[in-house]
């Protein structure tokens, strides 16, 4: 299968990035390199280009229903401007996909989902809409999304427009508005790194010019391209889920500690068996840790506990750049699942010292 290429793929490998395959996508891993790129981001400013992920639109009287349904979340208390994180239970206790969801209209949402499951999510949200008739469009191949990250992203974007007061935009708030000279440009402050910054959506056409725009303009604060090598350990860091590591189809959301995004004052897809999972408990929980003895912790390894039992398994691992030793997110069984609870890595053949941590992990 060919893989898709991003708008600015072109701009990608004439900044000389390694590229790999995700997702379907050919997608930048790194530039110039993961820990001077992870780094820039906690300290400066760095952009991503993360225009592989999908975007739906749903809107009509019967947009709200639909979302009601299939997520978790309460999206009623939304108003236009703001947007909330959320997932899509299946019929079997595990998760489809997670998401946001934002408020653009009175009757129009935009959905944006993983790029690794965006076929899988459409056809799952159209299967119920078999009930409700919601206008459904796919808009996942006319958009680009840059993620501008790191403290001085606000300072940077603040350059390129006089239509929005970015200061003013809160955590899980968005604006439309020019931006760039771009005419629609949504501004979302619902960053995955923890080191602040914005999200920023627009049309394919728009996108090396606002990307050069934006390079230009964080160039006095050492702005740099930055990679999904580094998006991976600055969301490791914090403590932040990625699907298909740390949940999936077959992850329950109790166990994945996703509970302050599912509300039970409606009915949604599977919602019984979660409400029940809730109230009885589950026997394994997501949990974060820092390792004690150097080693660095991968996907797979087995957790222990100080006798040598398997209680449960890495899910997500790696050296953290900011703390220089190795951090990790995996399933235990719950009671080993409190902070300063001490744990075992199975790494190869060594049982290498770790402890469970409260998120996020810096």
């Amino acid at each position: 299968m060919e893989l898709k290429k991003v708008a600015i793929n072109d701009i990608h490998e004439q900044l000389g990035a390694k590229m790999v395959p995700f997702a379907g996508y050919n997608m930048p891993v790194s530039y110039s390199g993961l820990i001077e790129e992870h780094n820039t981001v906690r300290n400066a400013v760095g952009i991503f280009d993360v225009s592989h992920m999908g975007e739906f639109l749903i809107s009509g009287p019967k947009a709200l229903d639909l979302i009601q349904k299939v997520s978790s979340n309460d999206a009623s208390t939304l108003t236009v401007g703001k947007a909330q994180y959320t997932y899509l239970p299946n019929d079997e206790g595990g998760i489809v996909d997670d998401l946001l969801v934002y408020k653009i209209g009175e009757e129009e949402y935009m959905l944006v989902v993983n790029a690794s499951n965006i076929e899988k999510d459409w056809n799952w949200i159209s299967k119920h809409n078999e009930t409700f008739g919601a206008k459904m469009v796919n808009i996942s191949d006319d958009f680009s999304l840059f993620a501008v990250q790191g403290p001085k992203a606000e300072a940077t974007l603040q350059k390129l427009t006089t239509d929005m007061d970015l200061s003013a935009i809160k955590f899980y708030n968005f604006q439309v508005a020019p931006f760039a000279d771009a005419k629609y440009v949504i501004m979302s402050n619902t960053g995955y790194t923890g080191a602040g910054g914005f999200e920023v959506y627009m049309h394919n056409k728009d996108a090396e010019s606002i990307w050069h725009k934006i390079m230009n303009a964080g160039e006095e604060f050492g702005i740099k391209p930055i990679g999904l090598g580094a998006r991976d350990t600055l969301r490791m860091e914090m403590g932040y889920c990625l699907y298909g590591n740390d949940i999936d189809d077959t992850t329950s959301p109790i166990e994945a500690k996703l509970g302050w995004v599912t509300k039970f004052t409606k009915d949604f897809v599977n919602s019984e068996e979660i409400k029940k999972q809730k109230e009885e408990g589950v026997e394994r929980k997501l949990v974060g840790f820092h390792m004690k003895d150097r080693g660095i912790p991968r996907k797979g390894y087995e957790i222990l506990d100080m006798e040598g039992n398997t209680i449960g398994l890495v899910t997500s691992g790696t050296q953290s750049p900011t703390l220089g030793h190795g951090i990790g997110l995996g399933y235990v069984k719950t009671e080993f699942a409190k902070p300063e609870t001490e744990i075992q890595i199975a790494v190869r053949k060594n049982k290498l010292k770790a402890e469970v941590k409260k998120l996020p992990l810096i």
